[in-house]
């Protein structure tokens, strides 16, 4: 490799030496003369070759302008323009002595990246878990204790005194009345107006008890009229939804409540009222266990996920059996197979009214109406399938053995 690679030749006529008299020139190490080796330029005079001249200091930051190549936002390395600078064969010496040549050490490579989904590692075979038992999915005590209190009061009211018990189906009205309304206008903000619902109500069983068919009938349009005035107290935003809601809860609870005082009206109506809640409750039962223990067909899963179609056939077995058993010794002149259609169609209405209020409750957003009987919910959780249910048993006793 000749000079002229590392750079042009200094000027003639000025003097240089190994830090010579142009900046940045670096020429080879003066060792004297080597015999046999052409002369590489002209000499110099040694005095001038011993004059050196300052290196020169580069700032850290060039000014930009003219010819220069470096990035303007680039740092550099403060200090001489040759510190820690290594010529590298090849390279110009304008690059060089431009100083883009710094002292280059190869960077630690950083540790080879984690994968971002790493492929688990085979664990050893786990035990199988313990299948879980099957929970009743609520406290079952407090349900059993808190229904056991209420028959004890419904019993011995309606077997002492007949009025005491239809004062047991207005407050139980009243209550459920209560239930409704609240959630309605915590969920939806339909207003139902509770003061006539509640007396309208508890006078429509009252009526029913007293008056007949009949006396049911004109409470309940009463109570609807009352509902409508009573809304028109307040500004007209939302009345037709209000005073709706209004008729609907008028008609769901306390009307279908007053068919439960019509049978209380006949000469064995303590005996027909203990034969309507014993076929409902023991329907809930049978549909209730034989659908936790044995239930995997849904009967209508976008309605109540929880109820089976193996839960209804154990209602309908239940319910037909024990509705014999009732109008074979409960009933006067009641005959077994009556029981058997009597339980059939308690079954059906007692399953179509849970899933009817399962559906109010859906809409609404909601698990219970209230939180009143631990165990259970609220009142209007334990009406659900009687409300529906009292109707249907009054006309087919009044059709299998008359009004009495």
């Amino acid at each position: 490799m000749n000079d002229s690679s590392w750079g042009s030749p200094p000027q003639a006529g000025v003097p240089g030496s190994r830090t010579g008299a142009h900046p940045g020139y670096w020429g080879p190490v003066d060792q004297g003369p080597v015999q046999g080796a052409a002369p590489a330029g002209p000499a110099y005079d040694a005095p001038e070759a011993q004059q050196t001249r300052p290196m020169p200091i580069v700032p850290d930051v060039p000014a930009h302008g003219g010819n220069q190549d470096d990035d303007p936002g680039a740092a550099r390395l403060g200090g001489p323009s040759f510190r820690d600078e290594t010529y590298r064969p090849g390279a110009s010496d304008e690059a060089f002595r431009a100083g883009t040549f710094r002292h280059e050490t190869t960077p630690a490579q950083p540790p080879a990246a984690m994968p971002q989904n790493p492929e688990p590692m085979p664990d050893a075979p786990q035990p199988a878990p313990a299948p879980q038992k099957k929970s009743a999915g609520r406290d079952l005590g407090a349900a059993i204790g808190v229904g056991v209190g209420l028959g004890v009061v419904i019993v011995a009211s309606l077997f002492i005194v007949k009025a005491v018990f239809v004062g047991v189906i207005a407050v139980a009205v009243v209550v459920g009345l209560w239930e409704l309304t609240s959630r309605l206008q915590e969920r939806k903000e339909i207003k139902a107006p509770l003061v006539p619902l509640a007396l309208g109500g508890a006078a429509m069983v009252v009526a029913g008890y007293v008056r007949g068919p009949e006396g049911a009938w004109v409470a309940m349009a009463l109570t609807a009229l009352a509902v409508l005035v009573w809304r028109m107290t307040e500004p007209p935003e939302g009345y037709l939804k209000d005073v709706t809601a209004g008729v609907f809860a008028a008609f769901y609870v306390p009307f279908l409540a007053t068919f439960v005082a019509l049978m209380l009206t006949a000469d064995d109506g303590p005996q027909r009222v203990l034969t309507f809640l014993l076929l409902t409750v023991v329907s809930d039962t049978g549909a209730y266990a034989v659908g936790w223990r044995f239930g995997k067909h849904k009967l209508a899963p976008r309605i109540s996920p929880g109820k089976t179609r193996e839960g209804l056939l154990g209602a309908v077995s239940f319910a037909m059996v024990v509705g014999a058993l009732c109008m074979e010794f409960l009933i006067e002149d009641g005959t077994w197979w009556q029981g058997l259609l009597l339980g059939l169609a308690v079954a059906a209405s007692a399953t179509l009214g849970d899933l009817g209020e399962s559906m109010i409750k859906r809409d609404l957003g909601i698990k219970d109406m209230g939180t009143l009987l631990p165990g259970h919910g609220g009142i209007m959780d334990r009406l659900d399938s009687l409300l529906p249910t009292a109707p249907v048993v009054w006309l087919l006793l009044v059709l299998f053995v008359g009004s009495g």
